[in-house]
């Protein structure tokens, strides 16, 4: 597959317990903002608010993860990471994890089982074709709020809090 000229390849997966992986794969352009200004210019703040707004209405879990590294396999970068955050031991086997590398100009959107089983390859194909548009207009932060804002809606709809549950606190932006 070809990347387009300064292309910010999206990849929407599925990670399930014993089967490959889905992905939805998708080219596209992004401005011509390096990766280091990636960093600096997202707005951290806001991405926690977003996290906390999402997570607040349900009984699952979102969490960003900036690569600083150069993968050539995002999808095989976030399933490590996924597993190294520990997020495929919940219970409920419905996390999500946004995955972007802005060196290379990637991500992925690691779905677990039963966030997938709910949801299906489209919804992933959408989030990260919208997120992407965001991307090429160098709109890192409105990219990744609204990849957030979308899986919150879903993991809302299907797991919504128990009664009396407390939230715990959003984590932190997660990088290597």
């Amino acid at each position: 597959m070809a990347e387009g000229v300064a292309g910010f390849r999206e990849e929407a997966v599925v990670f399930p317990a014993a089967a490959a992986a889905r992905a939805a794969v998708e080219q596209g352009g992004v401005g011509k903002m390096k990766a280091r200004d990636f960093l600096s210019q997202l707005q951290h703040d806001a991405v926690i608010q977003a996290l906390r707004d999402a997570e607040a209405k349900m009984a699952a879990e979102i969490r960003v993860f900036i690569s600083r590294k150069e993968p050539e396999d995002p999808v095989a970068a976030a399933r490590h990471v996924f597993v190294k955050l520990g997020m495929e031991k919940s219970a409920a086997r419905n996390g999500v994890l946004l995955y972007i590398a802005p060196r290379v100009r990637k991500f992925a959107i690691i779905g677990d089982t039963e966030v997938h089983a709910r949801c299906g390859d489209e919804f992933w194909r959408e989030v990260a074709h919208e997120m992407s548009v965001h991307f090429r207009k160098s709109e890192f932060t409105e990219g990744i709020l609204h990849g957030i804002r979308r899986a919150g809606k879903l993991l809302a709809e299907h797991f919504p809090p128990a009664a009396g549950a407390k939230s715990h606190p959003p984590r932190d932006i997660a990088h290597d």
